[in-house]
């Protein structure tokens, strides 16, 4: 990825563990504390399930090893150190072999409400409850080995797939509107513009017109791809990489559809 970043990730010892300061442990506490009450009663089930196995604590950073334990025994995936901002090629290898880069930095209190490159609260309260899920464990592994040997084109276009499933997808379901992409789960502004904002676009997920929808990471998303429940991701999951490839091909020939932002 050629972008820039003033966040260094932080060093693990030789047990995969980190010396966090009071300040970044009490920035954990006031993001997470916070993020707890507004997903309340908006994640999806299976988010809380896994919020519930995985038991974060409160008053600090999780150490990585902690919360792959738990991930190693309910899907076999674990949290991998990274740095803050990661190349496609390194992000698609872990993938597929049920490894979830994490960088090991916070933020800071200066861009406490949003920041553009993931930290260590997006990934881990945003994405790793849902690692705890068979179909979403599954379907993450799966993207990865799409991206494995695909041109530097091709990843664009399954970048938007990963965009609007894992980051900002949305559940459809009997109860309303419920949330399952880490890149809503962590930001209260998203949690609400994507349940109770006005005019907001929410549209069945289909593959390829998710493949032609252009996005911006650094704005309220303007439009949410929903499912029904998690499981369906097992449907995209069971396409063969080529014929998912087959749709990236047609995408590139229909071409994008028109940006819903200025």
């Amino acid at each position: 990825m050629a972008k820039s970043t003033t966040y260094q990730s932080r060093a693990c010892d030789e047990n995969g563990y980190i010396e966090w300061s009071e300040e970044e442990n009490s920035i954990w506490n006031e993001l997470i504390t916070r993020q707890l009450k507004v997903v309340e009663g908006v994640a999806c089930d299976e988010f809380t399930q896994g919020l519930k196995l995985l038991d974060l604590p409160l008053d600090r950073i999780p150490q990585l090893p902690e919360v792959s334990k738990v991930l190693k025994t309910t899907t076999g995936w674990q949290c991998e150190p990274v740095n803050a901002l990661i190349g496609f090629g390194e992000f698609f290898r872990l993938l597929s072999e049920r490894k979830f880069p994490v960088a090991t930095f916070i933020r800071t209190r200066e861009e406490f409400d949003y920041l553009k490159e993931p930290d260590i609260f997006h990934e881990i309260f945003g994405h790793c409850p849902l690692l705890t899920n068979q179909s979403f464990a599954d379907y993450t592994q799966a993207y990865g080995q799409m991206g494995l040997n695909a041109t530097k084109e091709q990843r664009v276009f399954l970048a938007r797939l990963y965009w609007f499933t894992v980051e900002f997808g949305l559940l459809d379901t009997e109860n309303g509107i419920k949330l399952y992409g880490g890149g809503i789960l962590s930001s209260p502004k998203e949690t609400k513009h994507a349940v109770y904002g006005k005019g907001v676009k929410r549209v069945p997920l289909n593959i390829l017109d998710v493949l032609r929808t252009p996005y911006k990471i650094d704005i309220i998303q303007p439009i949410y791809y929903t499912l029904n429940k998690v499981k369906n991701l097992d449907d995209i999951r069971k396409f063969e990489v080529e014929e998912i490839m087959a749709f990236v091909e047609e995408a590139k020939e229909l071409g994008l559809h028109q940006a819903l932002y200025s």
